[in-house]
């Protein structure tokens, strides 16, 4: 499976965005994560098709995980961007129930990744 994730861009505080992510084909679930530089790659959030979405408690209320089956897309808005939240975010798939969750090594297939610029 190959993912490939657009959307990002350079936005001011406060402003929303959202990126997509296409994959290539049938996932179980997808996820988003970001890196910031310096830092470690963090889970954002995950889809999964037979269980719904679910969210890092710090992104709660302001990112929303969304899916077009038919275009096997995911997306990701964020609303009320912040200085912090600018990174790369990375889409990631798994392709089975065995595998996915909250850790980047649970994930089988990444994109290459979009770099989201928030200034204040």
């Amino acid at each position: 499976v190959q993912l490939q994730a657009s959307g990002g861009g350079k936005v001011q505080a406060g402003e929303s965005l959202t990126l997509s992510c296409v994959a290539s084909g049938r996932t179980f679930s997808m996820a988003w994560f970001r890196q910031a530089p310096g830092k470690p790659r963090e889970f954002v959030g995950t889809i999964m098709w037979s269980d719904g979405t679910y969210y890092v408690d710090s992104v709660k209320g302001r990112f929303t995980i969304s899916a077009d089956t038919a275009k096997n897309t995911v997306y990701l808005q964020i609303n009320s961007l912040k200085p912090e939240d600018t990174a790369v975010y990375f889409c990631a798939a798994v392709t089975n129930e065995y595998s996915g969750g909250y850790t980047p090594e649970s994930y089988d297939y990444w994109g290459q990744g979009t770099q989201v610029t928030v200034s204040s």
